[in-house]
């Protein structure tokens, strides 16, 4: 995997930001990034810094898509992606990418530098020969990177067939043309809670909170 360094500035702040792929020593940094920005988000407590450090040694983990952002020296954001695939009605796979967990600092959020990585790595995953990508998330912010929702264009969600969070984007003009099929998560995504209840043990202590609109 070649090294590279893509810097550009933040519209909104102004700011030069850098982004680059992660380095193996900062791994347990990034995670810890990753559960701040995910804390009592969508549960109380969070899973998703467990997810990553479990991704990692997935079969369908690319590292050439696992990045991280830095503003003056400071981890603000990282970016991960995954190899998948959509099950037409046929029964061929059709392959696809997902990506997540994408997190910023939460002092960082809402700035546009979210966008700023996503938009590249896309970018990037366009260039690796990707067609499509698959995954969760308000469209309200998606919506912004060219993301519809799957159902719109004949792709459901298998847990959740009328999702309007599942979303997709073509990353190559009529990839998705006449497609109909499912897609579920890779297998990488679904952890056990216990051990990732142990493995969060060794983080400074947080506190879990219950809070509206969480979703578990």
């Amino acid at each position: 995997m070649s090294n590279f360094v893509f810097t550009a500035k933040n519209p909104q702040t102004k700011q030069e930001i850098t982004i680059r792929h992660e380095r193996v020593e900062e791994r347990t940094a990034v995670e810890n990034l990753v559960r701040e920005s995910f804390w009592n988000v969508y549960r109380p407590g969070c899973l998703e810094h467990y997810v990553l450090h479990q991704l990692r040694q997935d079969a369908a983990f690319v590292p050439e898509l696992d990045l991280v952002m830095e503003l003056e020296g400071k981890l603000i954001g990282q970016v991960m992606y995954m190899r998948s695939t959509v099950t037409l009605e046929n029964g061929t796979k059709l392959p696809v990418m997902t990506f997540g967990p994408i997190g910023i600092a939460p002092e960082y959020k809402r700035q546009g530098y979210g966008l700023i990585l996503l938009e590249y790595s896309m970018g990037l995953a366009r260039q690796m020969g990707a067609g499509a990508l698959c995954t969760e998330g308000n469209i309200d912010f998606y919506g912004k990177a060219g993301f519809i929702t799957g159902k719109s264009v004949g792709i459901r969600y298998a847990d959740d067939p009328d999702a309007d969070y599942f979303i997709v984007k073509e990353l190559q003009a009529g990839f998705l043309d006449k497609v109909k099929g499912v897609y579920r998560d890779p297998a990488g995504y679904f952890v056990d809670e216990a051990a990732a209840e142990a493995f969060d043990a060794q983080f400074p202590p947080k506190q879990k909170q219950k809070l509206p609109g969480q979703l578990f």
